[in-house]
């Protein structure tokens, strides 16, 4: 094999590396809008639904709007991940959003399963109804 070849083959293996290490590396962003109407939407979505896979690094860029009447020390809602099957929190899921647009960067659950995302600040008579369903994937 000559020096030129066996540097092609080189170079190729190289580039693929390296473009799977930045594909590894990426985060996805996932649009959510905690709403005046005490509901978190997701654009183009009739029922909000969030779906990753173990382990998956996601930013959430959160827009929220000030609910009809309550908030706390500033904050007008809340967005708490819980395991459905026990409603246990997610450790460092448990998120307090302010008015206008914040982001997270997070990591997904390792445990693949259902899981439910609610208000943890009272943000209206209405409050109870806002929650999503959250999909971790194996």
């Amino acid at each position: 094999m000559s020096t030129r070849v066996l540097l092609g083959v080189v170079l190729a293996v190289y580039t693929v590396g390296w473009a799977h290490a930045q594909a590894s590396d990426k985060i996805r962003v996932i649009e959510i809008l905690a709403d005046k109407d005490s509901r978190y939407k997701i654009a183009g979505e009739k029922t909000p639904e969030i779906s990753v896979k173990a382990g998956e690094r996601v930013l959430l860029r959160i827009t929220a709007r000030k609910a009809k009447s309550h908030n706390r020390d500033g904050f007008i809602h809340g967005f708490s991940l819980l395991r459905a099957k026990d409603r246990t929190k997610v450790p460092d899921w448990d998120l307090l959003l302010k008015p206008g647009t914040q982001e997270f960067a997070m990591t997904a659950p390792q445990e693949p399963g259902d899981y439910v995302v609610v208000c943890t600040v009272i943000c209206s008579e209405d409050h109870e109804g806002m929650f999503m369903r959250f999909v971790v994937e194996p």
